[in-house]
């Protein structure tokens, strides 16, 4: 298995080759690279895309230290950098938009293009931190973490069965304490949105309307963002590239194939505006 080495990690990536741009992308928080199947499929050749398990997920080894989203964005340039690629679109889901975000503040020149879906740039909330501080006590007890696995998988997942029974196998097999050091990240995410402006490249917001980010900071996320645009996918919820994989796939390509493509022969063009919202789910 491929990794990147940091100093105190080892990041697992899956890289699906090709000579297309790069499109590295983050997962969920208590999910993995394998939640991006689907785009892998849809979108290679034409890009490369690079998935990777951020620490205290899938098969990338740490410490079991605490650490935070910063940290995990210097751990996507390691990815960048074990492949030798300069350049790429960043994006992922909820706490990948986190990372993503954060590694186009921290290296603008490293990032041609960004694609955040079910995120935001807030600071967590304190019913949010209430939830959660509620949810990670009850996770030790081994009593009661099957219901709880059951109740986050409807609560990411939705209606689609046989996603919520993968994933809930895998939760019932993790660390608890890994759990517990990834969700300190996750907590203590501090707010950009003041720095929204100073990310200048061209970004998709992917926004499912059932998510667990709320409409309106998904909405401040793509307006404050000098070069953005804003689609809503009706009736998803967050990992919306599971479920709903062709509204997610078409959206990215055809926003890549607008955006980045181009920048190899043409100077970058500034666009505005808004996608329609798709409304029909499909499986």
């Amino acid at each position: 298995m491929p990794f990147a080495r940091a100093i105190d990690a080892e990041i697992h990536y899956e890289d699906s080759g090709g000579e297309g741009p790069v499109l590295l992308l983050g997962h969920e928080f208590l999910m993995d690279r394998t939640m991006f199947t689907s785009q892998k499929a849809a979108l290679t050749p034409e890009f490369r895309l690079v998935t990777w398990d951020a620490r205290g997920h899938g098969d990338t080894r740490d410490e079991g230290l605490p650490f935070t989203y910063w940290t995990c964005a210097r751990d996507a340039l390691t990815v960048l950098d074990q492949l030798g690629v300069e350049k790429a679109v960043l994006g992922g889901i909820s706490q990948g938009g986190f990372i993503a975000l954060r590694t186009a503040l921290l290296a603008p020149e490293r990032v041609s293009a960004l694609v955040l879906i079910s995120t935001e740039a807030h600071e967590p909330t304190g019913a949010e931190l209430g939830n959660a501080r509620r949810f990670l006590d009850k996770w030790h007890e081994d009593a009661v973490r099957p219901a709880l696995a059951v109740h986050l998988a409807h609560s990411l997942i939705g209606e689609d069965e046989w996603h919520r029974s993968v994933w809930i196998r895998r939760w019932l097999t993790r660390d608890a304490h890994a759990t517990e050091v990834a969700a300190g990240a996750l907590l203590s995410r501090d707010c950009l949105l003041d720095r929204l402006a100073e990310i200048t490249c061209p970004t998709l917001v992917i926004h499912p309307t059932r998510s667990g980010v709320p409409r309106a900071h998904a909405r401040e996320l793509a307006d404050r963002l000098p070069d953005a645009r804003y689609l809503e996918i009706e009736g998803a919820r967050q990992t919306v590239s599971m479920t709903h994989p062709v509204s997610v796939n078409t959206a990215i390509q055809d926003f890549l194939r607008e955006n980045v493509l181009p920048r190899a022969v043409t100077s970058p063009r500034v666009r505005t505006g808004e996608f329609p919202a798709l409304r029909k789910p499909e499986r």
